[in-house]
């Protein structure tokens, strides 16, 4: 059945708009990660956060619902996988501040983990969005170790990553193509 319009409905040219994409970067990365993978180009997954089930309400295998969890261990990164022959791991973050990323959005096994990716040779960078600019960049790892570890302040500059990091510009088809990032930085042989 085909439904058309009625007199009180009117054709609305639809335009993209970049006003909601500020609490998506979890979202953009994972309909990225889907084209990734569906265009063969890439193998990368977020990973499961580990916990532990104590309760189910079990009325049916349709209805039944996790009322109690914990997790088992904390979790590392949110995403890994395989590219070009190199081994990919990342932290996605999305701050509101229209000055800093507060650094108490990331946790130090998180940035353990990242510090061991780079000293076993793997990619590792975090995805950071500041969603008042709509600014997505791409942020080696090793890059921001290095920052954060040489001072005792509690967030990092927008200004810091405007200077240090590289935009990732946003496309509809691929929301957040950090692989472009990536390329150059495997095109250069500087993997870190």
């Amino acid at each position: 059945m085909v439904g058309y319009p009625n007199k009180k409905d009117t054709y609305k040219e639809k335009t993209a708009s970049a006003a909601h994409r500020g609490m998506t970067l979890e979202r953009d990365i994972n309909d990225t990660n889907k084209y990734y993978l569906e265009t063969d180009r890439a193998a990368i997954y977020k990973k499961p956060t580990p916990i532990t089930i104590v309760n189910v309400d079990y009325k049916s295998r349709e209805t039944a619902k996790i009322t109690e969890a914990y997790f088992q261990i904390p979790s590392t990164t949110d995403y890994n996988g395989v590219y070009r022959g190199q081994y990919i791991d990342f932290e996605a973050k999305e701050t509101h501040s229209k000055t800093s990323m507060p650094l108490s959005m990331i946790h130090q096994h998180q940035l353990d983990h990242l510090a061991r990716v780079v000293k076993y040779g793997g990619i590792a960078f975090l995805i950071v969005r500041f969603a008042v600019y709509d600014e997505t960049y791409y942020v080696p790892a090793k890059a921001f170790l290095e920052k954060i570890g040489s001072s005792s302040a509690r967030s990092v500059k927008r200004e810091w990553f405007q200077e240090n990091c590289t935009l990732i510009p946003y496309n509809y088809v691929v929301k957040v193509n950090y692989l472009r990032v990536v390329d150059k930085i495997i095109d250069k042989g500087d993997l870190q």
